[in-house]
């Protein structure tokens, strides 16, 4: 939405303000199309980035607006999170040695800002979902403080009349209620884009959608979200969920979300795309509209259709079709969002040139893909790549292929040829696909994190180990060395800083827990088994009433198996409890000044752990 000064649609004048300046604004697209107004040539690339900051011990830090008041330069914006910024690099003739110079103008803006950051005790880490995020850094109060993001939060939620519902299956299984759009706060993408010459354009945007699941899967990066291990790139599940403004699919007219893939190909005209757009997606924000696009046209001027860039902000398509104007001359692009940031700026360059190798590279018997596939693949196979990055299989032309082969025979060579045909330096070309090819022989962003986080899990609890990972993918992209080139953390690897280590750090999650009316003579056997020394007992809302310890019963095992006494007869309900954000000393002098062995952390009056003396 840009920098627009927004406003929820709320009264009968205000909507139909919008509709109407809407509508004038297809109307002016399809007259500059229809009398070739709209740049042909030449042909120009350019991308977003989005990053982290986080704080010495490489956690979330909310000072976005602070740093971008003292870069003071206006390639930075905010995003809805205030611990993530974005830079809008310039955009770039697609010729000779174009991506080095915009991988050089990257590099350069990211020196800037660490240059600030570093003033404020602050780091800049490019990952697709930051791995030490947590539920608390998702609430209302790191919302960035500016209005827009206020006006989209509620105008979605009043769309949908009830909580985000998040349910994501990977290894692990997510499931949670949240009460905002922050969600989206998670998500930190490398979005790039190529324009697209209006004669091609449907084609092209068809093409665009057939080669989304390989070149997804080759740069997947996004495998954490709150310490569970779920999809490859599971910011394209939750993205899809967090800004979501149906409450039930099944309902008339809710059968797309806001955030998707499409349901099938194109076969219209340009403006057929935003037409369907409006008709399916209701608008959610409004602004102020100065000039109506078709006289600004009958004046000579070039229009900005700013009531269709407002609307189609609000729809997220993961190839998203986008008007814009530059020197004065209007254009039209694809902008690539499923991208995610990082793991080095040379990875997200040398994504960026393969998938524009392959668009630009698009065979002509590739022209009419709406007639030899079904769509239905093109789909299926975006969402097997969020799942399973380079594991996954593809429906390709008929058979099933595997992403690493399909990348190296076909799509590789294809990228080479669409390059050189546009003039692109071989030395560039040579540079950055191989780290394509590299990543896919070896591993890639995903990979390397999943890798590593499972072997630090051998000798480190969770929270550490998602520390650990994060602070040395953060040394290792300071070198912008190519993932491919990383090595796999060995479980023995430390911080390099010092952890200020809370209860968090230590706890047990993993936890066995009862009811109070539960026999005691099963408990007793459940304790022997697993060899628990102190058993949590809760009720039906998981709230913790009472703990159970093994000191306690120990010596009443031949009464208690003969007997019908349940677990409230024995267990103690006057507890010393800690909640996880303390500091480790302070739950080491609870213990020492209570003279107990087990400490039950708690969230309110819920179980979320248990301390015990081995722990410490």
């Amino acid at each position: 939405m840009g920098n627009l000064n927004v406003t929820k649609l709320s009264n009968k004048k205000d909507k139909a303000n919008y509709i109407h300046h809407l509508t004038k604004d297809i109307e002016a697209l399809e007259f500059m199309i229809d009398n070739h107004m709209i740049e042909k040539a030449p042909i120009r690339i350019g991308a977003e980035q989005e990053f982290c900051l986080v704080n010495k011990e490489f956690l979330p830090i909310g000072n976005a607006l602070q740093l971008l008041k003292e870069i003071d330069d206006d390639h930075f914006t905010t995003e809805i999170g205030n611990y993530n910024l974005e830079i809008n690099l310039d955009p770039f003739e697609l010729k000779e040695d174009c991506f080095s110079k915009l991988h050089q103008q990257l590099k350069d803006l990211l020196h800037k800002v660490k240059t600030v950051a570093e003033k404020h005790h602050t780091r800049i880490v490019l990952t697709g979902i930051l791995p030490t995020l947590s539920l608390k850094h998702i609430t209302i109060a790191n919302m960035t403080p500016i209005q827009r993001y206020y006006v989209l939060n509620e105008a979605i939620k009043e769309s949908r009349k009830q909580d985000f519902n998040i349910h994501i299956k990977g290894v692990d299984e997510l499931n949670l209620l949240h009460d905002s759009v922050m969600l989206e706060g998670c998500n930190t993408s490398f979005q790039t884009h190529l324009q697209i010459n209006p004669d091609d354009f449907i084609k092209s945007y068809n093409w665009a959608q057939a080669i989304s699941g390989p070149v997804l899967s080759v740069c997947t990066n996004s495998p954490f979200l709150f310490g569970k291990e779920l999809w490859s790139e599971t910011r394209i599940a939750l993205f899809t969920q967090s800004v979501d403004t149906r409450a039930n699919s099944f309902l008339l007219n809710e059968k797309q979300s806001r955030v998707s893939f499409g349901n099938n190909w194109e076969t219209g005209s340009i403006t057929d795309i935003f037409k369907d757009n409006v008709s399916r997606f209701r608008s959610l924000v409004t602004a102020e509209f100065e000039k109506d696009s078709l006289e600004m046209l009958q004046n000579g001027e070039v229009p900005k259709l700013k009531a269709l860039n407002l609307h189609n902000g609000t729809v997220y398509r993961w190839n998203r079709l986008c008007y814009g104007v530059g020197d004065g001359k209007p254009h039209l692009r694809i902008e690539n969002r499923y991208i995610p940031s990082g793991p080095s700026t040379t990875d997200e360059i040398a994504t960026m040139m393969f998938w524009v190798g392959i668009m630009v590279g698009r065979p002509k018997s590739e022209d009419n893909i709406h007639e030899t596939m079904d769509f239905k693949d093109a789909k299926s196979n975006f969402f097997t790549a969020a799942r399973y990055g380079m594991a996954a299989q593809f429906n390709w032309k008929g058979n099933l292929i595997s992403s690493k082969h399909l990348i190296l025979d076909e799509l590789l060579p294809m990228a080479y040829r669409g390059l050189y045909k546009m003039g692109i330096s071989p030395k560039d070309a040579k540079h950055y696909l191989t780290v394509i090819e590299n990543r896919a022989n070896v591993h890639n962003g995903s990979e390397w994190l999943k890798k590593s986080y499972r072997s630090l899990l051998k000798k480190k609890k969770p929270i550490e180990a998602l520390q650990v990972l994060t602070s040395h993918m953060y040394l290792k992209q300071e070198l912008d060395y190519p993932v491919s080139t990383w090595n796999v953390l060995d479980k023995n690897v430390h911080t390099t800083f010092n952890i200020d280590k809370k209860v968090a750090h230590i706890m047990n999650t993993d936890l066995f827990s009862v009811d109070k009316k539960d026999s005691l003579e099963l408990v007793i056997n459940m304790m022997k088994w697993k060899n628990i020394h102190h058993m949590p007992v809760i009720n039906n809302n998981k709230e913790l009433v009472g703990l159970l310890s093994w000191s306690d019963i120990k010596n009443h095992i031949n009464e208690i198996e003969e007997s019908t006494k349940s677990v409230q007869n024995f267990m103690k309900d006057e507890l010393i409890t800690i909640t996880k954000d303390k500091p480790f000393a302070e739950a080491k002098r609870l213990m020492l000044e209570h003279n107990v062995s087990c400490l039950p952390v708690v969230k309110g009056k819920n179980l979320v752990g248990i301390l015990t003396s081995n722990d410490l």
